[in-house]
């Protein structure tokens, strides 16, 4: 690592840490070092190449953490056990809730009470236990079938999507074609080789408002915060050329996944959302919507765009009103969703066309606002564009009786005029595929 000359990063990695993390393999020792960024086909890539200040000119973005969530506090517990009992006393370190917590440890045999504390109670170690990777959950090995060779992990939640039986995906330059998932041993096997298409992971989701926590709002649109329950399941792949073709779709029988964390949501009266799309094109503005602030959310937490999920829907039936989700991708919630809502009122300004954001998707014709949403994108059209950001230069006229008192619901109103117009584009266009690739 200290002998590095130089880095080429493919494509933005999140955030501005990772950034400075990754370029900073090069030149240690005072050495002189040469940093190649590579854009990404991402409008967020696009805006940062085109104002280097955004990454020279910040600092590293805030840190999120939930020290309450106890599938966060659990592991740590036991392996501050490990180490020294753990007493009452501790309470002011680990907060409130390390008592019930205890309990819990104590009940499923984990730990052991004595009259000076808790102790660890088993023979193996609490690190085994612990992912450095991810949030401890389970992982899925990647196998090849040839030579039994272990090539990676994958955490259980992504391996219905990138390595289900079919998939291609690139590990180190190969490519590989998955031939079964096995999800009670834990493993997907391999075989390597290059069909010529790439495949992308088809999903239904849906959520359910389990505790609402905070609220805000912008005159009638209504921002929350609390605990969701959300269940994802992969229906199908399609196989897709290089030069975007669909040559098919494949049903897949697998599992739904149900995930307990926090999310942030908001509502908007259906008046409210007819004065900028039709009925019929709602469902669409709304998905629109929820790409693009999943996309947004790592601007303000220092967040990875896979460490958060989103689903949108006409109707629900917590809130019976239009409604889009965005939520941490950990069970029990990693804080991201928390930030958002707390940054709700300048996240929103954000994603108002007449931001540095929304003008990086005029500058780069953006090809997707979100990687991970999983939809098929294609490039706007020069007549789409214009039409769009000259709509956009305006006002909407509203409706008699439609309210909009705040400035955060008209730039609302633009905001799902201008996502409305492109997700259009992306239905009328031919789509391109990525391939998956496992770290």
């Amino acid at each position: 690592m200290s002998g590095l000359d130089t880095v080429l990063l493919a494509g933005w990695p999140g955030t501005i840490a990772s950034w400075w993390q990754q370029a900073g393999r090069a030149g240690r020792r005072d050495a002189p070092a040469l940093v190649v960024f590579v854009a990404a086909d991402d409008p967020l890539d696009t805006y940062l190449v085109n104002h280097p200040d955004t990454i020279f000119g910040r600092t590293a973005e805030a840190t999120v953490l939930d020290p309450a969530n106890p599938y966060v506090l659990a592991p740590h517990l036991a392996a501050a056990a490990a180490e020294l009992p753990l007493t009452e006393a501790d309470a002011e370190v680990f907060g409130p809730t390390m008592a019930p917590l205890l309990d819990t440890l104590v009940a499923r045999g984990v730990l052991r009470r004595r009259p000076r504390g808790w102790f660890w109670a088993r023979d193996d170690r609490p690190g085994d236990h612990v992912s450095l990777r991810g949030a401890g959950q389970p992982v899925v090995r990647i196998v090849e079938n040839r030579t039994g060779r272990v090539l990676g992990t994958v955490d259980a939640e992504r391996a219905h999507r990138a390595t289900h039986p079919g998939a291609v995906y690139v590990h180190q330059g190969k490519t590989y074609v998955v031939t079964e998932l096995d999800l009670d041993d834990g493993s997907a096997h391999v075989t390597q080789g290059d069909p010529g298409w790439s495949t992308v992971a088809r999903s239904t989701s849906q959520f359910r408002v389990v505790a609402p926590e905070r609220e805000a709002r912008w005159g009638p649109i209504r921002l929350c915060h609390g605990v969701i329950d959300v269940r994802t399941q992969v229906t199908s792949f399609l196989r897709m050329l290089p030069s975007g073709e669909v040559i098919g779709e494949h049903p897949l029988d697998l599992p739904e996944q149900r995930l307990t964390t926090r999310g942030v949501w908001w509502t908007v009266p259906p008046e409210l959302l007819s004065e900028v799309v039709d009925e019929a094109d709602g469902p669409g503005a709304l998905h629109a919507a929820e790409h693009c602030a999943i996309a947004m959310l790592p601007l303000v937490a220092q967040s990875d765009r896979w460490d958060v999920g989103g689903v949108s829907t006409m109707l629900h039936p917590d809130t019976e009103l239009p409604t889009v989700v965005v939520y941490d991708g950990y069970p029990g919630g990693a804080g991201f969703a928390e930030r958002g809502f707390e940054r709700g009122r300048r996240g929103c300004a954000a994603r108002s066309p007449r931001s540095p954001t929304a003008r990086a998707g005029r500058a780069a014709r953006p090809a997707s606002s979100h990687p991970s949403a999983g939809t098929a994108t294609s490039r706007w059209t020069s007549r789409a564009r214009a039409g769009c950001w000259s709509w956009c230069s305006g006002r909407p006229k509203t409706r008699p009786g439609v309210d909009l008192p705040s400035v955060g619901a008209r730039d609302f109103l633009l905001l799902m005029r201008l996502l409305f117009l492109y997700r259009q584009q992306q239905q009328a266009l031919s789509s391109r595929g990525a391939r998956s690739e496992v770290a």
